[in-house]
């Protein structure tokens, strides 16, 4: 078969499985949009305008990875306090944290990033696009940026995987370095299995053929990225349909297309099998020495509850926070809660680390 016949197979076969998960979310885009523009909420911020200084951290294989630190207020915290490293998701960039960085703003020191190959990062040689990859570029901004003092960890998604990662490599920094951790949808492993919330047959074909359309994509970029950028309604309602799990501001659904949007479509593909093996189940034990918290919405398609309830039993110390309706970007459909789950983690973290130094 020749390469243009192969391609076009496998954009039939992408049409035909976005087709179905978007079926669903499309036939009712028009009444979602009334009923969002009901209860419109505009972020005080744009999206994508809180910046900090930039911090430049050298990974141990030589790339450089965007960082901003946040400064807490003069006054406001004490010299042990922690400080809060926020990971994101898979194809997102530290945008994503928008309505928890402008509310946590001041209060704590806190520390964003972007993973390797997403956002202001530089690109990662294909071989390094690995989860056990993330977890020691973690380690690294941990030791350039946070110096000594205790740390809190907050991950989403990919973000929450690199955590593990880092409990994998490093259990003996849970319960000195590490002083917290948040999970926000996340999985510890047997994302293989997940089928985007479609039931029996189009589920597994759409699962069966996945990795071979991404494959097949990355090798047609410029075709991709141009119809990427170009966006459509079509691209809403599959953005709507895979990132929430019910009616949200179109700005929310256009942010998540835009950090969507600008993650080149071959760094989609040097990720996507990591996934399909990643398990990070044997790490959670690291996890249960210090505060967790557990956050996950009921409507996540990406990575279902059924994840985050399992990482909360095995995770002595965890709390679970389940948001009713909510889809995979939780944190900014109901940021608000999610906000205050942080909260609550870094007061359990820093009570514990007084405790451990009495």
């Amino acid at each position: 078969m020749s390469r243009a016949s192969t391609l076009k197979k496998y954009a039939g076969l992408a049409g035909a499985a976005a087709g179905v998960v978007v079926a669903g979310a499309a036939a009712g885009i028009l009444a979602e949009r009334q009923v969002v523009a009901r209860r419109r909420a505009e972020a005080e911020q744009p999206f994508g305008s809180l910046r900090a200084p930039r911090r430049t951290v050298v990974a141990d294989d030589g790339l450089e990875l965007h960082a901003e630190v946040e400064e807490a207020d003069a006054g406001i915290g004490s010299s042990g306090a922690p400080t809060l490293i926020f990971l994101h998701g898979y194809a997102l960039n530290l945008d994503s944290w928008h309505f928890q960085r402008g509310a946590l703003r001041g209060d704590h020191r806190m520390v964003f990033y972007d993973q390797r190959s997403h956002g202001r990062s530089g690109r990662s040689r294909d071989e390094h696009c690995t989860i056990d990859q993330l977890g020691r570029d973690l380690s690294v901004v941990i030791d350039e940026l946070a110096g000594d003092g205790p740390v809190v960890l907050v991950g989403h998604s990919m973000g929450g995987m690199t955590i593990m990662a880092l409990a994998e490599q490093h259990p003996e920094w849970f319960g000195s370095r590490v002083s917290g951790v948040g999970l926000v949808s996340t999985s510890a492993g047997g994302v293989d299995g997940v089928t985007l919330g479609l039931p029996g047959p189009p589920g597994r074909f759409l699962r069966k053929v996945t990795p071979s359309v991404v494959a097949a994509l990355a090798r047609v970029p410029r075709l991709v990225e141009g119809s990427r950028r170009a966006g459509s309604d079509f691209g809403f309602a599959l953005t709507r349909r895979l990132a929430f799990g019910g009616p949200v501001p179109q700005e929310y659904v256009d942010f998540t297309d835009e950090m969507l949007a600008a993650t080149p479509i071959d760094v989609v593909a040097h990720f996507y099998p990591g996934f399909d093996t990643h398990d990070k189940s044997h790490a959670l034990e690291a996890l249960g020495r210090v505060p967790t918290v557990v956050v996950i919405g009921t409507r996540d398609a990406m990575t279902p509850i059924p994840h985050s309830r399992r990482i909360a039993d095995e995770v002595a110390s965890a709390d679970l926070v389940e948001l009713e309706g909510a889809g995979h970007m939780v944190l900014l459909e109901r940021h608000d809660e999610v906000t205050a789950a942080i909260g609550r983690l870094v007061d359990r973290a820093a009570a514990a680390i007084t405790e451990r130094d009495e």
